[in-house]
């Protein structure tokens, strides 16, 4: 009786700790348990389960990996995505006949987003000759350039830039100690910039628009409107190359309307040096837009644009000596001088493409 009251005992106390874990048998001597595993676990609809066996030998439903045949789905579908993601070499050709085709008209963002690129990479160098202001607006002049006339109009520009800072540096020094050297060592601002490619600026916009409505821009031609781009630019660097050569190394120095000697740096006063660079300005950026690029289509045109930087150059030579720093034209300064000096240019440019060469 003791022993069957003992059994009982140890019975329930082993029944309040495991829960049931352990099964009692009614025999009182001896007891004998056994132990099951629980595997509690949820089963999404793509898991295979599998059986695991426990101790015991019995056995419980447990999951496995991802089926083979899901992860090679998924597998495939992300070198897919990936591969769609790269540039075939039929977009790269693409791209870049969009980017460096000779008719211009290349989409807005694609030029801007070159331009950016560029100038970015370039702008150690180019902070050297245009001020923060200056740079920001070159960045905007590059991309219209591009934009309308391609990369044979943008390296136009960009050659008449570097040209014209290259020059402006040649005697800086005893120009400067004159007090007759540009302003801010050289560098460019946003007033030189449009001051000097405004006209050119024009002239771009008009060409692309006649090549690609196919209807000339204001009954002109495109190939008028492009020599009338390059004259503006050649008269501009033709007037920077008779100033700067002028300054530095002219003998004498006179004035246009009279012939009287002035000192170098006088408004309106002309040299036998500075006239000669300035034929030498004009026609380096003619002969580039002609024999470079192929910008100007003739000899002939060549010939036409380096007249007009010239013819430009002794107007605007003219015009500071009549006009400029005199009373009553105080808004007549360099920039406004400069935009007339190459609209008249790239007109008389124009009206003998026309009437000259029958454009």
């Amino acid at each position: 009786m003791m022993i069957g009251t003992i059994a009982v005992i140890l019975s329930s106390a082993a029944a309040t700790t495991s829960s049931s874990a352990f099964a009692f048998s009614p025999i009182t001597a001896p007891i004998t348990t056994s132990r099951r595993r629980k595997h509690i676990s949820i089963r999404p609809n793509n898991i295979e389960w599998t059986p695991i066996i426990t101790p015991d030998g019995s056995t419980s439903t447990g999951s496995s990996a991802v089926p083979p045949t899901t992860r090679t789905h998924h597998h495939a579908t992300t070198t897919r995505l990936q591969s769609s993601l790269l540039p075939t070499s039929e977009s790269i050709t693409t791209l870049l006949s969009t980017l460096f085709q000779n008719t211009g008209n290349v989409p807005f963002l694609l030029s801007l987003l070159l331009n950016t690129v560029l100038f970015t990479s370039l702008r150690p160098k180019l902070m050297t000759m245009l001020t923060p202001s200056g740079y920001l607006c070159s960045l905007a002049l590059g991309t219209v350039l591009w934009t309308t006339l391609g990369w044979r109009g943008w390296t136009v520009c960009v050659l008449y830039l570097f040209l014209g800072q290259l020059v402006t540096k040649i005697g800086f020094e005893e120009k400067e100690s004159l007090g007759i050297a540009e302003g801010r060592g050289g560098r460019r601002g946003p007033e030189n910039v449009w001051g000097s490619a405004f006209t050119g600026s024009l002239c771009a916009i008009a060409a692309a628009i006649s090549v690609k409505s196919g209807v000339d821009a204001l009954g002109i031609s495109n190939d008028v409107w492009v020599l009338g781009y390059v004259a503006s630019l050649a008269t501009k660097l033709a007037d920077t190359f008779a100033s700067e050569i002028g300054k530095a190394y002219g003998k004498t120095t006179f004035l246009i309307t009279n012939l009287k000697s002035v000192p170098r740096g006088t408004e309106g006063a002309i040299s036998l040096e500075g006239t000669l660079a300035s034929v030498v300005g004009g026609l380096s950026l003619s002969a580039y837009a002609y024999l470079g690029v192929g910008l100007i289509s003739s000899l002939e045109g060549l010939g036409v644009a380096t007249f007009a930087a010239f013819f430009a150059t002794m107007c605007e030579s003219l015009i500071g000596a009549t006009l400029q720093e005199k009373e009553g034209f105080g808004w007549m300064t360099n920039e406004v001088v400069n935009f007339f000096n190459t609209l008249i240019g790239a007109a008389v440019a124009m009206a003998m493409g026309v009437l000259v060469l029958g454009m």
